[in-house]
């Protein structure tokens, strides 16, 4: 199992070299040079399999035998899981009117972001303690990504890590679970900025090839094959859960409502699909809706600004890993997708190609909601169910209310709606909060600002050459 470059300008690479990389080095995402096909068969007995199990399987298609043998990755996995507080991982709640969420949120952050950087976290620890090896982690977050990655990597002697959070962009709770985390090799950094205007100055340190080799620069964004690879099984499992049966020939097909804003969990479900999963998925968006309309109208363009919205880890104009689905839907033509990426890059416009436009609203469906759709949807989750719902999970909630057929169907749920108290309140419901979330207001924090105006990239490189004089 190799992986290339959706670009074509960088050479193949094993699951370690992926791993490490991030971005490849002609900018664009690794990806299999292959994707594993499945049969009916294995579906129906992968069926039985846990959620932990599901991982372990998925794993191993992807991550050969002589990089980690199966039984160190399975032990990898279960040391990953080792801190969800359910004892399944995650937890199908099936509702009335059936509205069946799938919480991927049961782990240290309340965010189903820990799933795939727990296991990542273990990977890379594996491939650096072998090695005698240091890195320098650097991620921009919009809220999740950055709580569940220091999480992944905190107290780790071979790994420093820097992160990027849009200050007054995301909640109270999630600049909590990112500032008090107090290690030395945990560096928070608090940019006046958007979540978008926050990746630039990490795309320019990875740009600057001497300085990322330099510092062995990585990245725990979803950039990084890992997360999507761990992805793929919340795919596997809300298929498995919510299919009717699966003694027909051909295999049910359930629908799958994926919160989008970067558009990882997305691309994980386009190559689960490619895989031979009968799933079909919607990409549900809040007002930030370029994958709505690159799906509708084939317009993958920016709008004039990011809308602050009450789904903010959704708040994103640049879904990366778009990219991933597309390059997928043309058949793995690279050049093709070095065309259109640098065409967007220059422009921040683009226009699908008419074959590539009507391949993508084949595979995807797709729906926008309103703050207005988004309280709704929380309200009437509550008042049926006595169930709350985070905004980004009522996003999924508000296309599956809004639909009149009774199609099997799973709406993932990527948060805890403990981390939105202010949405709640909105939607004049009443928080729960755990104590772990309620002694975070207690302690201690640190981090640095980064004032708006200043040159960002430049900051960072001052502190990462300071930090690394301690190696």
């Amino acid at each position: 199992m190799e992986y290339v470059s959706t670009r074509g300008g960088a050479g193949a690479v094993n699951f370690e070299g992926a791993l490490f990389s991030g971005y490849a080095p002609d900018g664009g995402l690794f990806m299999p040079q292959s994707i594993p096909s499945l049969d009916g068969d294995t579906l129906r007995r992968w069926s039985c399999l846990s959620y932990r199990e599901l991982v372990k399987e998925l794993c191993s298609l992807f991550i050969t035998a002589d990089l980690i043998p199966r039984k160190t990755l399975n032990d990898l996995i279960d040391r990953a899981f080792s801190r969800f507080r359910h004892k399944d991982i995650v937890h199908l709640s099936r509702l009335k009117d059936g509205l069946n969420v799938l919480e991927l949120w049961h782990g240290v952050t309340y965010a189903f972001k820990d799933l795939s950087l727990s296991c990542t976290g273990q990977f890379l620890q594996y491939f650096l303690e072998k090695k005698q090896k240091h890195i320098t982690i650097l991620v921009g977050t919009s809220g999740d990504t950055g709580s569940s990655a220091i999480e992944s990597v905190r107290g780790q002697k071979n790994m420093d890590i820097f992160v990027l959070l849009p200050k007054g962009f995301c909640t109270q709770i999630q600049e909590l679970q990112m500032t008090t985390v107090i290690e030395d090799n945990v560096h928070v950094f608090a940019a006046h900025g958007n979540s978008d205007e926050i990746d630039e100055p990490i795309k320019e340190l990875f740009a600057d090839v001497d300085f990322a080799r330099k510092y062995n620069l990585m990245s725990l964004n979803s950039v990084n094959w890992s997360r999507i690879m761990v992805q793929i099984a919340h795919h596997f499992y809300a298929y498995f859960q919510c299919a009717p049966s699966l003694d027909t020939t051909p295999l049910p097909v359930v629908e799958i409502v994926v919160p989008t804003g970067g558009g990882g969990n997305i691309a994980a479900g386009c190559i689960a699909q490619k895989m031979g999963l009968p799933i079909r998925l919607v990409a549900v968006v809040n007002s930030n809706d370029i994958i709505h309309r690159t799906v509708q109208h084939g317009d993958f363009s920016l709008s004039e600004s990011v809308k602050a919205t009450l789904a903010s880890a959704m708040d994103i104009q640049e879904p990366y890993n778009m990219e991933r689905i597309l390059w997928l839907l043309a058949g793995s033509d690279s050049h093709l997708m070095k065309t259109l990426m640098e065409r967007f890059s220059v422009s921040k416009t683009l226009k699908l190609p008419e074959d590539l436009h009507r391949k993508l609203s084949e595979t995807l469906r797709s729906c926008s909601a309103s703050d207005e759709d988004i309280t709704r949807a929380m309200q009437r989750c509550w008042e049926e169910n006595r169930y709350l719902l985070c905004p980004h999970s009522a996003v999924a909630a508000h296309y599956h209310y809004s639909q009149p057929d009774s199609t099997p169907r799973c709406c993932l749920a990527p948060a805890s709606a403990a981390k939105f108290q202010d949405a709640l309140l909105r939607a004049g419901l009443v928080p729960q909060l755990p104590p772990e979330i309620t002694a975070l207001t207690t302690m201690e924090t640190r981090s640095t600002t980064l004032e708006r105006g200043k040159d960002w990239a430049q900051a960072l490189r001052e502190w990462i050459e300071a930090t690394a004089e301690r190696w």
